[in-house]
């Protein structure tokens, strides 16, 4: 999957520039559990897997920079050295960003030309923005041998994602993106940016993704709402983030929240110890318990932090309703995007037709299967 994308790509590339690129690909991924915890210097459980963005780039021998987005059959050209944000500039301001970034930092870059296409769907939670950040300052790295860290780029990538894209996205995505190993999860502590790999062995069940077609914008939602209150809240108590308080000490306070935001707050805490808990049920191989917890975390986001959507409680309660399927949950941002299912193998494909029919006959649109592997994260493709 990953090398028909490059392959693609860079023809396309050598196509228009006739000229022969550096090939970075990066991935997207996937979050087993710990969704709206990174902002919160939590403990989430991602993966990098096998779709993302393949990425050619090399230097422009004119005065002018030109990016293709193939996908998107569209393109832009600036001039490095006066780029700036565009008003509903889209994915352009990703790549707009990271450069700012860039050349705050001191990075002195020449004018470049790039192609980029993925194969991660738009909106599906999967965080595609995350990897095209990671590939445009992976390859501008490598390209000009700026000798950044992988941390320091991923760091750049959220940056980029702040201030010139407006979301204020935590650090799982561009992290799980950049630092992914071939069928492993990473336990991600977000607060110290330390990680342990997990080695994928989910024994006789396998992940299956369901993406609802429901799209989101997260700029546009909710997102940065919740975020401010997880931040006021923390600074109510006196603590770094949320992840440093007790559910007691917010129960005694309990009457300073209207039921809303308390249950917002809770939901939190109790998602930070959920996993951790899955990590030790990985560690135990109990897929049942690992299940349960996945459920548990899609009530706490619809019920409590309340950014589900009808599309994506539907598909849970449809696997809940199977003895075949351990857990499933809502991934991602929320307000639609995928569900991540824990299947029985030998019913992976008659889940996938009832679900999908179902879906069908219940919203008048179809659901997606996605099918994914765990893979290593952002890097040169060598030829």
């Amino acid at each position: 999957m990953e090398q028909a994308l490059i392959n693609k790509i860079k023809n396309s590339f050598v196509s228009e520039f006739s000229q022969e690129p550096i090939m970075v690909f990066s991935s997207g991924r996937i979050n087993l559990i710990g969704e709206h915890v990174d902002y919160n210097d939590g403990f989430v459980f991602p993966a990098a897997i096998d779709r993302g963005i393949a990425l050619a780039i090399q230097k422009a021998n004119g005065e002018k920079s030109t990016v293709i987005a193939s996908d998107f059959e569209e393109s832009f050209q600036f001039e490095i050295d006066k780029i700036h944000v565009i008003d509903g500039g889209g994915w352009r301001n990703y790549l707009i960003g990271v450069i700012k970034e860039l050349q705050k930092k001191g990075k002195v870059l020449d004018n470049v030309n790039v192609a980029f296409s993925g194969n991660v769907p738009a909106g599906a939670g999967l965080s595609s923005s995350a990897a095209l950040e990671n590939a445009i300052v992976f390859g501008l790295n490598e390209l000009f041998g700026l000798q950044l860290t992988k941390k320091e780029m991923i760091l750049i990538s959220q940056k980029a994602e702040h201030d010139y894209v407006g979301v204020k996205c935590g650090i799982m995505d561009q992290f799980a993106s950049m630092y992914g190993e071939k069928d492993h999860f990473l336990l991600l502590d977000c607060r110290t940016l330390e990680y342990k790999t997990y080695p994928v062995n989910l024994e006789n069940y396998e992940l299956v993704l369901i993406n609802s077609n429901v799209q989101h914008n997260l700029s546009e939602s909710t997102y940065n709402q919740r975020r401010e209150l997880c931040e006021r809240t923390a600074k109510m108590f006196q603590k770094n983030s949320l992840r440093d308080l007790k559910k007691k000490e917010l129960w005694q306070r309990k009457h300073e929240f209207s039921n809303e935001e308390y249950k917002m707050v809770l939901y939190v805490i109790e998602e930070i110890e959920r996993a951790m808990l899955a990590a030790k049920a990985i560690e135990n191989k109990n897929i049942k318990q690992l299940g349960m917890l996945l459920y548990e975390t899609h009530n706490g986001l619809s019920k409590q932090y309340k950014v589900s959507c009808e599309e994506l409680d539907f598909l849970v309660d449809f696997a809940r309703n199977s003895k075949r399927v351990v857990g499933a949950r809502m991934m991602g941002g929320g307000f639609g995007g995928c569900t991540i299912n824990l299947v029985e193998k030998e019913f992976v494909e008659q889940f996938i037709e009832l679900t999908c029919s179902s879906f069908q006959e219940k919203f008048g649109f179809e659901c997606t299967p996605i099918s994914v592997e765990l893979s290593a994260g952002t890097r040169v493709i060598k030829n």
